[in-house]
């Protein structure tokens, strides 16, 4: 068998060099991972998710039917929510009155624009929505996007309130499956609908960051007060809204 040159040992000791750099750096790139990166990610999501454990998951009808599912949440002041649901180019929904009401079935019927057009109420907590948003699709107010938000008697570690809010698209108008009055009904997929309107907040550049609770809904499948299905893979997502956003009052 032939003896290994002189060149062969150093040649091989060449090809090491660049796998333990490799190695090295991996190495380090887990480190910062595993001891620094996911340990704070966790420290902030164990700091905020306690205040989410009691949180009631569905809303109620005035009447005590269940309605729509909770599927997201923002941190910040009133004013701070209402700026980012603006600058999304969310409008803020008309309170209803007789004559929002006449209004919003004339507009429907006669396929008239009503960009503001009031929603129903929905209760958590015990009582209704704090604010509600919508984004108008279409020429007339039979399909849009639309969020209800409540706010949490807990508050975030920066003294800043939760809002909790309900996102679903309105699909359509019919007549409601549960008590046969006229109503909006809703896409089922209310993920989405989540997703959605995050992504628009996120856009805005006005979020601070974002987070996810899993696990929020332990029923994933149910129906509303209006008898619409929907679904939800059970996550809660959360905003924080950056508090270099000016506000006056929580």
């Amino acid at each position: 068998m032939p003896l290994p040159t002189q060149d062969s040992a150093p040649a091989r000791c060449r090809h090491r060099h660049p796998m333990r750099a490799a190695v090295g750096v991996l190495l380090v790139a887990y480190l910062c991972i595993a001891y620094l990166l996911m340990p704070e990610a966790w420290s902030r999501y164990v700091r905020r998710h306690p205040a989410l454990d009691d949180v009631p998951g569905i809303t109620r009808t005035h009447s005590g039917i269940p309605g729509d599912p909770i599927n997201l949440a923002l941190v910040g002041t009133r004013e701070e929510l209402v700026r980012i649901m603006l600058r999304a180019k969310w409008l803020p929904a008309d309170p209803i009155t007789l004559e929002s009401s006449l209004r919003i079935a004339a507009d429907t019927l006669f396929r008239r624009a009503y960009v503001e057009a009031p929603v129903s109420s929905l209760f958590l907590f015990g009582r209704k929505e704090d604010l509600a948003f919508e984004l108008p699709v279409g020429k007339d107010p039979k399909q849009r996007h639309h969020v209800r938000f409540w706010r949490s008697p807990t508050l975030d570690v920066d003294g800043r309130p939760y809002w909790l809010g309900a996102a679903t698209f309105d699909q359509s108008v019919g007549f409601s499956h549960t008590t046969g009055q006229i109503t909006h009904h809703i896409n089922g997929n209310i993920d989405a609908e989540r997703d959605r309107l995050l992504s628009a907040l996120q856009a805005t550049g006005d979020l601070q960051e974002t987070y996810s609770v899993p696990d929020f809904h332990k029923i994933l499948r149910g129906r509303n007060g209006g008898g619409d299905r929907w679904w939800t893979d059970g996550t809660l997502r959360v905003g924080i809204i950056n508090p270099a956003i000016q506000s006056t009052s929580p």
